[in-house]
């Protein structure tokens, strides 16, 4: 499984990929987590808000810090 973590690099671009890590080490998922700061990819993807997150090349989460426990249940 592949993450993305889009954005600029702000701390909630960092805290949401923080909290994608933790909740794929908890659901023991074998996943790579990516952060892309550029901005023509982020715009690719349909991104309106950062931080947005991308999971397998799917756009599932965007404006939005999630906690562990959502995220979790967006991964499973």
């Amino acid at each position: 499984m592949i993450i993305k973590v889009l954005g600029k690099g702000c701390k909630n671009c960092d805290n949401l990929a923080d909290a994608a890590r933790k909740a794929a080490a908890e659901l023991n998922l074998d996943a790579t987590v990516e952060k892309v700061t550029d901005l023509d990819i982020i715009v690719e993807y349909g991104v309106m808000r950062t931080p947005a997150l991308v999971v397998d090349d799917k756009l599932v989460l965007q404006g939005k810090l999630p906690s562990v426990d959502a995220l979790k249940k967006l991964l499973a």
